[in-house]
């Protein structure tokens, strides 16, 4: 879900913070992106013809490797440098949310159910994408694949988005591309919407600048990440009758969550028993990340010709030629790296940007700013530490070259 309705609230309150660009923009440009959102997607764009999908000889689904496999190779040949992050074991605080995704995957398959029987393609076509679930399988096999394209995997700790974030601050990547606006309420510098759309869509990717959102709606960090908790996030229920527009008002006016608490109408808005904001806040101030970049494989390196053949072709059954040309698309993407030097890549192209048109209507919420200021996080380095919120297992299976450092910041409340 990511944050509710935070998209609409910023454009409407925090239009300079956002710029349309063309993807031609992030020449040279290192970009950390979600790789599961990413083929969630193309498992329900990618082949999708009511309950029908792109599946091999065997009956198993390929629409995720062939989102994956034509998307990277446009991005490679726009002369982007695309590091994909997945997600690693998720912290305790989403399980409720999991609870309900699963809930209504289970409702819309008794709802296809119905549809298939009435024979309603668009029915059957709406309640059949509410059922697809990015499953371990599809996230192994867009790993090997892009492994095998030369393109660089990164298997976080926990979340892919936090683990983005992190590569952003510490300057490793230029920004983070995904959909789900907690990008960020995670604290990423700049956050790319719209990256991985279809290119026949033509619709422009949109980027985010956090210090700017900060400046436009007149809040510091703390306050931000409350607004985004009250406005709905998947780490903790909301409170009832509380939107967008009412959270920014409210945090106008009191400053923080507690504060919030203090002054509420009860009767009117119906704050959850046992409210876990204030582990939700310390999850986003202080997520498990790996700090120590140096141990990732951030290297681009030329496709295995026989690796990719094997994969897709033997094992996939995708066509053969269109391998081959595909193949000779990622060498000379990958050969812009070395002719006239190395810098000559990943010298960025100048900026381009369109800001986003401010409505007529100006925003009568800003207000001096508040007097209640974003505390200080200090980080933290050991090994392996866990904020609340994480079940106390080892996320197992974690990819990196040597030894592995996360990171966790002191949170305090506000």
């Amino acid at each position: 879900m990511g944050i509710k309705g935070l998209t609409k609230l910023l454009a409407e309150y925090a239009p300079k913070a956002i710029k349309e660009q063309k993807l031609e923009n992030y020449f040279g440009r290192k970009i950390a992106i979600d790789a599961s959102l990413s083929i969630y997607q193309f498992l329900i764009v990618v082949g999708r013809s009511g309950t029908g999908m792109l599946t091999n000889e065997a009956g198993e689904v390929t629409s995720h490797l062939q989102g994956m496999f034509t998307r990277t190779i446009r991005f490679l040949e726009s002369g982007m440098q695309p590091i994909y992050v997945f997600d690693g074991q998720p912290p305790d605080l989403k399980k409720q949310e999991l609870s309900k995704r699963y809930s209504k995957r289970a409702d819309a398959t008794e709802d296809l159910h119905q549809a298939m029987e009435t024979g309603n393609k668009e029915e059957i076509e709406k309640f059949s994408k509410r059922t697809v679930k990015v499953t371990k399988t599809h996230n192994q096999d867009c790993k090997r694949l892009l492994r095998l394209m030369g393109v660089p995997v990164i298997e976080a700790p926990s979340e892919a988005e936090a683990q983005c974030a992190a590569l952003c601050k510490s300057g490793k990547v230029y920004a983070v591309a995904s959909e789900d606006m907690d990008s960020l309420t995670f604290g990423a510098p700049r956050f790319l919407r719209h990256l991985m759309a279809s290119s026949s869509r033509k619709v422009p990717v949109m980027e985010f600048e956090v210090a700017k959102v900060l400046e436009e709606l007149n809040l510091t960090m703390d306050q931000f990440i409350d607004l985004c908790i009250l406005s709905g996030c998947d780490y903790c229920e909301s409170i009832r009758g509380i939107g967008g527009k009412t959270a920014l008002k409210l945090i106008h006016k009191h400053g923080s969550i507690e504060h919030i608490l203090q002054n509420i109408n009860k009767e009117r808005y119906s704050v959850p028993d046992d409210w876990q904001y204030e582990e939700a806040r310390c999850l986003f101030k202080e997520p498990l990340v790996c700090t120590n970049n140096e141990q990732f494989e951030m290297e681009w390196s030329a496709p295995d010709d026989e690796g990719l053949i094997a994969f897709l072709v033997n094992e996939n059954g995708f066509n053969s030629n269109r391998v081959a040309k595909a193949i000779e698309k990622i060498k000379v993407a990958m050969n812009k790296s070395s002719q006239g030097g190395l810098e000559s890549f990943r010298k960025p192209v100048s900026n381009t940007s369109t800001p986003i048109k401010q409505k007529a209507t100006k925003c009568m919420l800003q207000s001096p700013k508040s007097t209640f200021n974003s505390k200080i996080i200090s980080p933290q380095v050991g090994t392996c530490s866990r904020p609340k919120g994480f079940s106390s297992m080892i996320p197992p299976r974690l990819h990196f070259k040597n030894s592995v450092v996360f990171s966790r910041g002191v949170c305090s409340a506000i």
